[in-house]
């Protein structure tokens, strides 16, 4: 089932190394706008044609994934805990240290998986249709049940009206 949050409140989310980050919800607009990313939309025209190698194509598809979760990141980190710099001294999230944050991978990896992902998911399964090449129905799962007999011939009308 899936839970609308209509509060539209940031959330804690806590990270490894007793990191917690202030997030704003996963919206819409949200990914819209980090797809909007320069870095993105690099990445995004750089990627190889479909049908290309798949090995390529899997490079590709994680050399979208970092700059599209950094910009994500930069984007719904409001507040957050347990990060400083070199000397230990508390930092503010901002557009050089966010980024940093990202750059250490067990952050990134938790980051991708409890926030990024569950706003992919959702954008996968859209209205739930099964996915199916255009004009067969290979991907679809069936809904009805067999018949269990002949159908009978409909009566004729009388005419007349």
């Amino acid at each position: 089932m899936l839970r609308l949050d209509m509060t539209r409140k940031p959330a804690w989310h806590d990270m490894p190394g007793g990191v917690r980050l202030k997030l704003l919800p996963i919206t819409t607009a949200l990914m819209a706008e980090a797809r909007r990313d320069p870095d993105v939309v690099e990445a995004l025209e750089t990627m190889p044609a479909e049908g290309d190698d798949p090995a390529a194509a899997r490079a590709s598809d994680e050399a979208v994934a970092i700059p599209f979760a950094v910009a994500l990141a930069r984007l719904a980190i409001v507040e957050w805990e347990g990060v400083g710099d070199a000397k230990g001294n508390p930092v503010d999230p901002g557009p050089e240290t966010i980024p940093a944050l990202m750059d250490i991978w067990p952050i990134f990896e938790a980051f991708q998986t409890h926030y990024v992902q569950k706003g992919l998911l959702l954008e996968q399964e859209k209205n739930a249709s099964a996915p199916s090449q255009p004009g067969s129905g290979a991907g679809a799962r069936t809904t009805a049940e067999p018949a269990t007999g002949r159908a009978r011939t409909a009566r004729k009308r009388k005419s007349g009206r």
